[in-house]
């Protein structure tokens, strides 16, 4: 409440007129990395002090978001203390530094190796969120550290890691976790694997086409499969917006770019899979629909001859976000991915 009334206020504020050159109090400065690779070449960042009421409201959209993470983070702490450790790293994916969170028992000490999940998130800006708790208590509880990369995409971390590039950046990240993974001294590098959850499904999938030997297991849950069919059924407004913040689809829909939206479509690369992939999905998806894309991948692993498993609920309680339910479905869910990864990593 002090915040929303404090912007009101400031918005409220007349203009200050006596500094209106460029680069004055008036200026809408955006964050941007620079793509110049020579000595003395900068960043842009925002300009906080500005008085454009739009590029304000941004960046206090951006501060929200930072308290809101940190609110989240501060409750798993509070929630699990008794039981996981919870750290963050900053993981070099391509010069850029990428959050991670790392869970470990407390009982864990540095001189054992354990094997390690890395543990991808969905949705368009997303992020670590309270529904994940239970799936990384369990897995940590049989055993395991699972590192939680908040790829570029995500939100609650500021502009660096707010932009969004569908299949690119967010894969890249999610394999540099994979590969600081294996060097830590408390995790086994022979014994890593990866789960994602719709567009972190999405992930899962490229990563292990993409890398095919990093991970010696996955689980793809309720995972986006065909990025082109995804874009078919969205709503005009949110096909435009994907197109023009994504720098891959430079700012085209796939009738103007269609080799960029096959790319980052896990669909075309089934045959590139090595890694053991157990598939959890359930009938009544209304988000991704389970026909258009679990379906197609579960037909395509087999025709690939390929090692998974596969287990269809049959409209499980949420639809496409089943696994935040206190269900029968979620906890078979829990116990299936459990076992998956103690058959594959032990």
């Amino acid at each position: 409440m002090l915040v929303t009334v404090a912007l009101l206020a400031l918005l409220a504020t007349p203009p200050d007129t006596t500094t209106t050159a460029e680069g004055g109090r008036g200026a809408a400065s955006s964050f941007a990395r620079s793509t110049d690779k020579r000595e003395g070449a900068l960043d842009s960042f925002t300009n906080t002090t500005t008085d454009d009421s739009a590029a304000l409201l941004r960046h206090l959209q951006q501060e929200i978001y930072v308290t809101q993470q940190l609110a989240i983070l501060t409750q798993f702490r509070l929630d699990h203390a008794d039981r996981i450790r919870l750290a963050t790293v900053f993981v070099d994916s391509d010069g850029e530094l990428i959050p991670t969170h790392v869970f470990t028992p407390v009982t864990a000490t540095a001189d054992v190796r354990r094997p390690a999940v890395v543990m991808v998130h969905g949705g368009f800006h997303e992020r670590l969120e309270p529904s994940w708790f239970p799936l990384i208590e369990a897995v940590v509880a049989a055993g395991y550290v699972v590192l939680f990369p908040e790829y570029r995409g995500s939100r609650g971390y500021g502009d660096a890691i707010y932009q969004n590039d569908y299949g690119n950046t967010d894969v890249a990240d999610v394999l540099a976790a994979g590969r600081y993974a294996a060097t830590r001294p408390d995790i086994d590098p022979a014994r890593i694997g990866i789960l994602g959850q719709s567009r972190g499904g999405m992930l899962t999938l490229l990563a292990i086409e993409r890398a095919p030997q990093q991970f010696k297991a996955a689980v793809d849950i309720v995972g986006l499969t065909d990025f082109v069919a995804y874009m078919s059924y969205k709503p005009d407004y949110r096909r435009k917006e994907i197109a023009a913040t994504n720098p891959g689809f430079a700012g085209k829909l796939p009738h103007e770019n269609l080799p960029a939206y096959m790319n980052v479509s896990p669909i075309n690369f089934v045959e590139k899979i090595e890694a053991p992939l157990l598939v959890l999905a359930t009938s009544g998806d209304k988000i991704v629909p389970h026909t258009l894309h679990t379906g197609r991948l579960i037909d395509a692993l087999k025709a690939n001859g390929k090692t998974y498993e596969a287990k269809i609920y049959d409209d499980a309680p949420g639809g496409h976000v089943f696994m935040k339910g206190a269900t029968a479905e979620r906890d078979d869910a829990l116990r299936r991915i459990v076992a998956w990864f103690d058959r594959w990593l032990d």
